[in-house]
C-alpha cells in the first residue's frame, strides 16, 4: 500500500505583510573589504540579538550582517543590494496557483511512474505540495519571505543565509537551468540548493562562540490539524535540497570553493552524480533510445520539431516512488548526516545509467507510456526489475498470461525476461504493465489494457545506446569504487548541512510556470 505523511506546522520564517527592505547601493563599493557592507561587518553584536521578534530597521541590520558573514564564508563579495519583502500566505497561493490542468503528457508520465495517481492532475499535487509550505524563495534580486502571520517579523535565520546565497550565486554565476528533463533540473539544482543549504550549516557552526546570532523562532503552527500531501512528489522535488548539501561539502572539502565555482559552469549531468559525487563529472548518463513499434491506432506525443517527446525521470525520482510505494522498507533518515539527513541511495536504484520516457494517446485520448532504464551491469537491472515487480504488487497487480488476460495463480509469468501484470479497473493506476529485461535494460510498457500492450509497443529486444566502451568501464569502476566504499575499505566521501526534513524546500520559485518545470 502507498505511503502516506501529513505536514502538521510550518515554520514561520518571517510576519508583517507588505513589509519591504529597500535597496542602498551604497553599501556595496567595490572596493570595500570583504566581509564589511556599509556600516555592518560580519562580527557585530547587536542589542536585540536575544529578541524573538524585530523590528524593521532591526531585520534590516540582521540582513546586512548576514550578507557581511555570508562574504566571510564563501570568498565572494555581493555586487549589490537585495530587496527583502514579506508576503502573506494567501498573496503567495494567488501567485503560484496554476488553475490550469497539466498537459495529458505530464499526467501520464507521473502515473505510470506511480507518484500522482490517474485520478489526481500533477498540477493539483504541486499546488497542495507548494502552498502551505514553501517559507520563502528568491527571484530576480528580491527575497520573499511568507507570512502565516501579521503581528511580528519573525526570523528563521538559515532560511534568510539560505536565500541570501542565491541572492550571491545569482550575481556571480546565474541561476538560470539549461536542463531540459525533470532529472536534468533535479541535477542542477544539487549545486544551487546544496551549496544554499552548506554555507548556512557553515553559518551555524560559528553562531554561539565566534559570532553572536538572533535565535531562531519556535515553530507556530499555521494549521493543528493534519495536512497530507504527495510523498513521492515531494522526494522528488526534495532530492537537490537532501543530498545537494553533501554534494557541495565533497567538491569543497576535495577542491576548496573553486571546484564549487566551477560546478556553476558545469553542473552536474544526473541526480545520480549528486547523490554519488564519485561520478562527477566524468560519468554521464547514458542516452537510451526508443523505437517507436507502435501500431496505428496509437501516437507519440511529440514536441516542436514533431519529433517524439521524451523525458528523464532519473535515479533520485525512482528511489523517490520506490519508497513511498513501501518497496523501499527502511528509514529515509537511516545513513543519514547531520548535513543531508535523507539518504536517496539504494541498492534497488544505485545502478541507474540512463532512462528515457515516451507517452502515446489514442483517438479517444486515452494515453500510454514506454519507459526503458539503462543499468550499470545484469545485476542492477535485474535488481531494479524485482523492485518494480514489487511496486505493482504493493498497488494490487496481479500476473497474467499474456496471451489470454487470465490470471496464472502459480505467478509463472516470467519468460524471457517478461513479466505481464494487471491492475482492476477501479484503481487510480489501473491498467496493463509489462515488465521486460533485456542484459543491461528494463522496458516497461503502460497501456490502458493488457491487449494494447503490443498495439503501442510490440516486444522485441529494446535498443539502447550504451556509449562507448570506455564509458561502460567507467561504470564498473565507479560501481567497484562504491563496492569498496560500503565495505569500509576505500576513503569515503564526506558530507556536512542540515537540511528541512520535515517538510517541502525552503526556496521555490514563485510562478506556476517555474513550478511546472520542476513536474
Amino acid at each position: 500500500m502507498r505511503r502516506r505523511v501529513a505536514l502538521f506546522a510550518v515554520v514561520v520564517l518571517v510576519v508583517l505583510s507588505g513589509c519591504t527592505l529597500p535597496a542602498s547601493p551604497d553599501r556595496f563599493d567595490t572596493d570595500r573589504d570583504l566581509g564589511h557592507i556599509g556600516d555592518y561587518a560580519a562580527d557585530d553584536s547587536f542589542e536585540f540579538d536575544d529578541q524573538g521578534h524585530l523590528t524593521e530597521a532591526q531585520l534590516e541590520a540582521v540582513t546586512y550582517r548576514s550578507m557581511a558573514r555570508i562574504e566571510v564564508l564563501r570568498g565572494l563579495k555581493f555586487e549589490h543590494d537585495v530587496e527583502v519583502e514579506v508576503i502573506s500566505r494567501e498573496e503567495y497561493r494567488e501567485q503560484r496557483s496554476d488553475p490550469s490542468n497539466a498537459s495529458a503528457f505530464r499526467n501520464e508520465l507521473w502515473r505510470g511512474a506511480f507518484v500522482v495517481d490517474g485520478e489526481t492532475d500533477v498540477n493539483r499535487a504541486l499546488d497542495d505540495l507548494y502552498g502551505d509550505a514553501v517559507q520563502g524563495y528568491y527571484s530576480d534580486d528580491r527575497i520573499v519571505l511568507v507570512a502565516d502571520d501579521s503581528g511580528e517579523i519573525r526570523i528563521d535565520r538559515g532560511t534568510l543565509v539560505h536565500e541570501l546565497v542565491h541572492a550571491l550565486q545569482d550575481q556571480h554565476f546565474g541561476l538560470d537551468r539549461e536542463g531540459t528533463t525533470i532529472d536534468e533540473r533535479r541535477a542542477e539544482l544539487g549545486v544551487l540548493e546544496g551549496e544554499a543549504n552548506y554555507v548556512p550549516h557553515l553559518y551555524e557552526q560559528r553562531c554561539g562562540e565566534e559570532w553572536q546570532c538572533v535565535p531562531d523562532p519556535e515553530p507556530v503552527p499555521a494549521e493543528l490539524e493534519e495536512r497530507p500531501f504527495n510523498l513521492g512528489l515531494f522526494l522528488s522535488i526534495y532530492a537537490p535540497y537532501a543530498e545537494g548539501p553533501s554534494f557541495v561539502a565533497h567538491l569543497h572539502e576535495t577542491g576548496g570553493w573553486d571546484a564549487v565555482d566551477r560546478a556553476h559552469d558545469e553542473r552536474p549531468a544526473s541526480t545520480s552524480q549528486v547523490i554519488h559525487p564519485e561520478l562527477y563529472p566524468d560519468t554521464e548518463p547514458v542516452d537510451v533510445e526508443i523505437e517507436d513499434r507502435s501500431s496505428d491506432d496509437w501516437e507519440p506525443y511529440t514536441d516542436g520539431d514533431a519529433e517524439p517527446r521524451t523525458e528523464t525521470v532519473g535515479e533520485a525520482t525512482l528511489f523517490g516512488t520506490l519508497w513511498a510505494n513501501g518497496v523501499i522498507d527502511r528509514s529515509l533518515t537511516d545513513g543519514g548526516t547531520e548535513l543531508a539527513p535523507y539518504n536517496y541511495s539504494h541498492p534497488a536504484t544505485d545502478g541507474w545509467a540512463g532512462d528515457t520516457v515516451q507517452v502515446y494517446h489514442d483517438e479517444n485520448n486515452q494515453t500510454a507510456h514506454v519507459w526503458a532504464l539503462a543499468w550499470e551491469n545484469e545485476s542492477d537491472a535485474e535488481t531494479f526489475a524485482e523492485a518494480y515487480r514489487e511496486l505493482l504488487e504493493a498497488n494490487d497487480a496481479e500476473p497474467v498470461d499474456d496471451e489470454s488476460d487470465q490470471v496464472d495463480t502459480d505467478a509463472e509469468t516470467i519468460d524471457n525476461g517478461t513479466a505481464v501484470y494487471r491492475i482492476a479497473d477501479d484503481d487510480p493506476f489501473a491498467g496493463a504493465y509489462r515488465v521486460t529485461v533485456t542484459n543491461e535494460t528494463v522496458e516497461i510498457v503502460g497501456t490502458p489494457g493488457v491487449d494494447d500492450l503490443e498495439a503501442v509497443h510490440g516486444a522485441t529486444d529494446i535498443e539502447a545506446d550504451h556509449a562507448s566502451e570506455e564509458r561502460l568501464e567507467t561504470l564498473h569502476a565507479a560501481a567497484d569504487l562504491r563496492s569498496l566504499e560500503a565495505a569500509g575499505l576505500a576513503e569515503p566521501t564526506t558530507p556536512p548541512v542540515p537540511a528541512t526534513p520535515d517538510g517541502p524546500p525552503t526556496s521555490s520559485a514563485p510562478s506556476a510556470a517555474s513550478a511546472a518545470a520542476d513536474g
